[in-house]
């Protein structure tokens, strides 16, 4: 579930402001300015810490390798929070601790070299999955300067796929890093973990391709942000539906309310058709019936309009038994 966003302007591709802001101290202007002068990090930092603060309980950090960085994982440890990062393939160091005669030996390495040295020739098969691995256990530099050094332990896990029915080898790039500051952690329980973050992909996908995430046809800052917190909250009413409705999966939920609200549509549109027939064999018989032809009519619109509250769900009798649902629902406490 949407919890908080920020929105990231970029020093080389921003587009300027049309106008200024009536009031520089309003909720938006405040936004901007921080879009504006704040780094992605900074950004992250300030939603987790919001998150918290505002009771949402978490154990685990996940995020994909665009926020693999010290600066995350000194968020990690500020918040208590146990980070479970996909890690780039860059130039940053890790210190190998190895006793040699007694002696400790210490070599930094990056990740590429790592590979090379310890992993490349020494993978193990995961028990139950289609994936070989290699676990490390090293040490990482948090300090931003040389002058104030900051060495924790994490353990990094290296994956790679099984060779597969159409290839009878794994390639030389195909393979990905993980990081964690839990060295008890398993290799499994880590891939379990990180999986979870696949939800913040289907999340997306839904926003832009069904929610009408940035879809506005205005360009100005506030109605980014309008959009943003609208499509949160579609998105959260489709989880209220999956968990209150029984659907498997928030897709299912959409689909469904998609194809009830085009059937409505479709009746809608189909019934003018049959009133305009009916209307016509009525007339033909208004000798006969004189008034009683309008006083049918009215009857019959009349039903006609309830049915579809009723399909709408906005009839009297289930606006009052929800409201009545809502008021005898119980407390669950955490």
């Amino acid at each position: 579930m949407p919890l908080d966003s920020e929105l990231f302007i970029s020093q080389t591709k921003a587009i300027e402001l049309h106008q200024a802001f009536e009031d520089g101290r309003s909720i938006v202007a405040r936004r901007y300015r921080t879009a504006q002068q704040s780094t992605k990090p900074e950004m992250v930092k300030s939603m987790v810490k919001r998150a918290l603060n505002a009771g949402i309980m978490a154990d685990y950090l996940l995020a994909d390798a665009w926020f693999g960085t010290k600066a995350m994982i000194r968020l990690t440890q500020e918040t208590a929070l146990v980070p479970v990062l996909r890690m780039k393939k860059n130039k940053m160091k890790y210190r190998m601790n190895r006793v040699v005669h007694g002696e400790t030996v210490r070599r930094e390495l990056d990740i590429q070299a790592l590979y090379q040295h310890s992993v490349r020739k020494n993978w193990e098969p995961l028990r139950g999955q289609k994936y070989q691995a290699k676990t490390l256990d090293v040490e990482l530099n948090l300090a931003e300067t040389k002058e104030s050094e900051q060495w924790v332990k994490v353990r990094l896990l290296f994956v790679r796929g099984n060779a597969g029915e159409t290839q009878s080898t794994v390639g030389k790039h195909d393979w990905a890093v993980f990081l964690t500051t839990d060295t008890a952690m398993s290799p499994a329980e880590m891939l379990e973990l990180y999986s979870m973050r696949w939800a913040i992909e289907v999340y997306f996908k839904e926003a832009k391709q069904h929610l009408g995430f940035l879809k506005e046809q205005s360009n100005h800052y506030a109605a980014y942000i309008a959009s943003i917190h609208l499509t949160a909250i579609r998105f959260c009413l489709l989880v209220m539906a999956k968990q209150t409705q029984g659907f498997g999966n928030i897709a299912q939920a959409r689909q469904a309310l998609c194809s009830n609200s085009t059937d409505i549509s479709f009746a809608g549109k189909l019934w003018h058709v049959f009133r305009a027939v009916i209307t016509g064999a009525l007339n033909s018989l208004k000798a006969i019936l004189g008034d009683a032809v309008a006083m049918m009519m009215d009857a019959i619109d009349a039903h006609i309009q309830c049915w579809f509250s009723q399909g709408l769900q906005l009839d009297t009798k289930t606006l009052r038994l929800e409201a009545l649902e809502i008021n005898d629902e119980p407390m669950l406490c955490r």
